[in-house]
């Protein structure tokens, strides 16, 4: 099997519902995470099941009504990814939601297979944890909604906003060796989001072991797989790009070892970009 970089969202027609995105860990050819991009139309109800997984459920866009054993809430208030802070829910292993959309709904979804014995639970927007990182043009805004703190097993979530022109996860950064509490091994989903239609970024994936590279050009809907090495990324100048990343892996933990090559870059950086923050608490 191919293990694939990038894979390209389907083209629905805004008026269809269905999976936008959908693989499973066997699919791509890694060890822990499956994933799914789902459109609800109004009125359309999804029930996943995954058994003997656990599953972060992050709505994108849209409102519906969840109900996973609890009785149900209604989620979500943001017309895009860059109209507000998010609403997820997490879902234990074995858990069995039931949405129905009220608008037009869209879902990001990662599983992975666990055995804890771990609680469903809504994120709404005053659970996350809203921050800025970096400097100059490698500002950035960042959005936890399950960091390594959360009362999860495997999976972790964080959502990133990067005004045009900037670079992010930068210094470049490595996930790729169990090496506690230094660095731990994990594999990364990066879903990308656009606030234009002719938006794009490039995200460098490079070895920590050779020089041998590739240069991504993604797209509003594509999903990067980083199995391993350094995947800084820049976005086109003007264009306003959006990720979403779920990991899972060895441990717990975001432990990431940096490109010592770079790290210098850290002592030049002097003021937050004032465009940030993107999204607004």
């Amino acid at each position: 099997m191919k293990k694939e970089n990038v894979i390209h969202s389907l083209a629905l027609p805004a008026e269809q519902g269905g999976a936008l995105l959908d693989f499973s860990r066997e699919d791509v050819g890694w060890e822990w995470m499956g994933f799914s991009v789902r459109r609800l139309l109004p009125g359309q109800c999804w029930t996943p099941a995954w058994p003997g997984e656990e599953a972060a459920y992050v709505l994108l866009s849209g409102t519906c009504i969840a109900d996973w054993g609890e009785g149900p809430l209604r989620m979500g208030k943001r017309e895009s990814v860059f109209g507000g802070l998010p609403y997820t829910l997490y879902t234990s292993p074995g858990g069995q939601p039931r949405f129905t959309a009220e608008t037009a709904t869209e879902f990001a979804v990662a599983h992975v297979a666990s055995g804890a014995p771990t609680r469903s639970s809504l994120i709404g927007p005053d659970d996350v944890t809203v921050s800025l990182r970096g400097g100059g043009n490698a500002s950035r805004q960042i959005v936890d909604i399950m960091p390594p703190g959360f009362p999860a097993d495997r999976l972790m979530v964080v959502e990133v906003y990067t005004p045009g022109g900037n670079w992010s996860s930068y210094p470049p950064h490595k996930h790729e060796v169990h090496n506690p509490p230094a660095e731990v091994d994990l594999d990364e989903i990066y879903y990308f989001r656009m606030n234009h239609p002719h938006a794009f970024a490039h995200q460098r994936l490079s070895s920590s072991k050779d020089e041998s590279e590739t240069i991504l050009t993604v797209r509003d809907g594509d999903a990067v797989l980083v199995r391993d090495g350094y995947h800084p990324v820049v976005a086109g100048p003007g264009y306003d790009v959006y990720y979403l990343n779920f990991l899972a892996g060895s441990a717990r933990s975001l432990a990431a070892s940096e490109d010592p090559r770079h790290v210098w870059i850290r002592s030049e950086w002097k003021e937050m970009d004032a465009r940030l923050p993107l999204i607004r608490t």
